[in-house]
């Protein structure tokens, strides 16, 4: 039986990579012509999430917020909103791995703004890019920086 070459040892996984071998696509660097529609397909997966308007996004503003295993899986789960820092990481999870009406349940729009020029940091550049396309009031915060 002949050898598969190094590259060819393991077949490829049914999912698509996340950058987790050199050649695949990294949502923070360049990609091939291959990857461009894996990068459109995993922008799309967020663009269909966004609300309407950010107006909408009425999510509480104090108290303590638990957030459902299908959002956050390992890791806090329960976060106190009066903590800035637990605050950012909740809504770093929501904004990356909510569903579309997570993010009514759990973000705020006022909250979002006030902390996006420091949460447009913590995100990936995709999540980044898609909710300043729909929303350039983040974009303006953003840069206001």
């Amino acid at each position: 039986m002949r050898a598969l070459p190094p590259e060819r040892a393991f077949p490829e996984p049914f999912w698509p990579a996340h950058g987790r071998r050199a050649g695949h696509v990294n949502d923070n660097e360049g990609a091939s012509l291959a990857d461009d529609s894996y990068l459109a397909l995993y922008r799309a997966r967020y663009v269909q999430r966004l609300p309407g308007r950010l107006e909408e996004l009425t999510g509480p503003r104090e108290g303590v917020v638990a957030l459902p295993l299908h959002v956050a899986w390992s890791g806090l789960r329960e976060f106190r909103l009066d903590r800035p820092r637990q605050r950012m990481g909740q809504y770093r999870i929501v904004l990356a791995e909510g569903l579309h009406d997570d993010l009514y349940a759990y973000l705020n729009h006022e909250l979002l703004i006030a902390q996006w020029p420091i949460m447009r940091t913590l995100i990936s550049r995709t999540v980044r890019e898609v909710w300043e396309t729909a929303f350039p009031q983040l974009q303006a915060a953003g840069a206001s920086r």
